[in-house]
């Protein structure tokens, strides 16, 4: 993209103690965006601890992109695709990996209804009709806790440029540099802390990577919500 922006941190240590440690890191890696009245959006569950620490340092609110990945037939953790919150809904397929593993479109029908019905269902546990901020006109910085193939990243921002943001952000402690390549034409501004050429699973990078339930997920966004609410009193 023209007048994109693309940074990378070096000799970071290779492991993050956790999500929340990962996430102070990376605030600091965005400081210089303070002054361009950002907003964070994290993808749930993951990169909610890591996008809650990275709010709370730039004290900007913190909303969530809704996506679902579309795993393969008997490979579930291998995406095929994604789908993101939106109306409509946000699409991405891997052509070539369909192709490859020759996925049937009635499968794909059927993964993408029940990621559609998971996503309205993490908007009413989650959200629970709370207003959400406007990102028109304003930085959006898109935070997960890791990318690997960057399927649910692709469909995450494709949802978030349909809302007008002046300047959107990609922002991740770790990734493989393969997928940063792809992605990075899809942003005007990549931050990721760490491009292991060798990359392992997402997981393997931090210390603690427990998974995360919809109550802890709820209770950070309650916590950021709380903060600037009381603020603008």
């Amino acid at each position: 993209m023209p007048g994109s922006r693309n940074t990378w941190y070096q000799g970071r240590p290779m492991r993050f103690h956790d999500r929340r440690e990962a996430g102070r890191v990376l605030a600091k890696a965005l400081a210089h965006l303070h002054g361009r009245n950002p907003v964070v959006l994290a993808l749930p569950r993951g990169g909610v601890p890591v996008g809650f620490e990275v709010a709370r340092a730039l004290d900007v609110p913190l909303d969530l992109v809704l996506v679902r990945k579309l795993g393969a037939p008997s490979q579930p953790e291998l995406a095929v695709g994604a789908v993101a919150e939106g109306d409509p809904p946000t699409t991405f397929l891997d052509a070539q990996l369909i192709r490859h593993l020759d996925v049937p479109q009635s499968y794909l029908e059927k993964a993408r209804a029940d990621a559609s019905r998971e996503i309205a269902r993490r908007q009413q546990s989650y959200l629970a009709g709370r207003a959400r901020p406007d990102v028109h006109g304003r930085c959006a910085i898109v935070i997960d806790d890791g990318i690997a193939t960057g399927a649910t990243m692709r469909a995450a921002l494709a949802a978030m440029r349909q809302r007008g943001p002046a300047w959107l952000v990609l922002a991740v402690p770790v990734a493989p540099p393969d997928s940063i390549a792809q992605l990075r034409h899809e942003v005007d501004e990549v931050v990721c802390l760490d491009q292991p050429e060798h990359f392992q699973a997402v997981g393997t990078y931090y210390e603690n990577f427990p998974q995360l339930d919809d109550e802890e997920v709820v209770s950070l966004l309650n916590t950021r919500h709380s903060a600037i609410a009381s603020r603008s009193r």
